[in-house]
Order: structure tokens, then C-alpha cells, then sequence
């Protein structure tokens, strides 16, 4: 009568509220990131971006959690990286073209980096958005309340 219902862990965010909370935690780290080029590239600490990344960033709950889920304890971490890498830049390809087709315009503009495509996404960033996956994981997991799961090491014979 008063177990938990099926699915959720006891003590865990529904959806739409996690949903926003990845929400605020990308937009503040899209701030902290883009203050600190700012200030290394001009010595003025200037974070910028925009409400369009709200739902964007919003979509790790739909789009994130169920791969995290999937690979969870089967995935070395270097592979979650890859796979976490791989899936943000997809989203942030997709979703940079669905705005200009839309809005007219995405919120950012890479088309003046060495290394982008299509001026939506920069392939130089791959390791930073790896390790924002991987962070990721760490949110997740305490929003649904899931203790975290470690992947066992072999044992290598004497």
C-alpha cells in the first residue's frame, strides 16, 4: 500500500523535475565554461548563453538516463566516454539544426573553428563532452537515488 511505485527507487526525482535539473546544472556549466574562455582569450570573465539550451540540455533526462541505465556496470569507463561523447555531439548536431530551421539561427556558431561540422558541432570538444557524460553519471545517480554500481576487476593469476 505504501511501497513505492514500480520503477521508481524510494527517495528518487520524478522525470520533469530531473529533466530540469539537467537543465540548470548545463546552462550553468555552458556559463562556467564559456567565462573561462572568455577570460583566458580577453582577461574578462564574460559567460554567456542562451534560454533555447534550457530544453536542450533538458533532453539528458529522456535521452541520457536510459543509456546510462543500459551501460551501467557493463561499460568500461572509457567506453561510457565515448559512447557519452558520440551521443552529446549527435544531440548538439541535431538540435543545432532543428534551430536554424526553426529560430533561423542555432545559439552557437562554431563555423569559424579548425576542426567543426556544418558549424554546429566541434569535433575538438569530443573530450570534454566525454567527460561531461561521465560527470553526468553522477548526477543521474543521485537524482534517482541509485547507488553506484563499480565494475569488477579480473583477477589476474599468479
Amino acid at each position: 500500500m505504501f511501497a513505492p511505485k514500480e520503477g521508481r527507487v524510494r527517495g528518487s526525482m520524478r522525470p520533469l523535475p530531473r529533466a530540469l535539473v539537467y537543465a540548470l546544472a548545463g546552462c550553468l556549466g555552458e556559463l562556467f565554461f564559456t567565462g573561462c574562455t572568455s577570460l583566458v582569450r580577453t582577461q574578462r570573465f564574460r559567460p554567456h548563453t542562451s534560454p533555447l539550451m534550457l530544453p536542450i540540455y533538458g533532453l539528458i533526462q529522456p535521452l541520457f538516463e536510459p543509456v546510462h541505465e543500459a551501460i551501467r556496470g557493463r561499460v568500461p569507463i572509457w567506453g561510457r566516454a565515448v559512447v557519452y561523447g558520440g551521443g552529446f555531439h549527435a544531440v548538439e548536431y541535431v538540435t543545432g539544426r532543428l534551430l536554424r530551421r526553426l529560430v533561423g539561427r542555432a545559439p552557437w556558431d562554431y563555423a569559424r573553428a579548425r576542426w567543426q561540422l556544418d558549424g554546429l558541432i566541434r569535433i575538438d570538444y569530443f573530450p570534454l563532452w566525454a567527460a561531461a557524460g561521465l560527470a553526468t553519471e553522477w548526477l543521474h545517480d543521485r537524482l534517482v537515488a541509485q547507488p553506484r554500481v563499480r565494475t569488477r576487476r579480473r583477477e589476474r593469476p599468479l
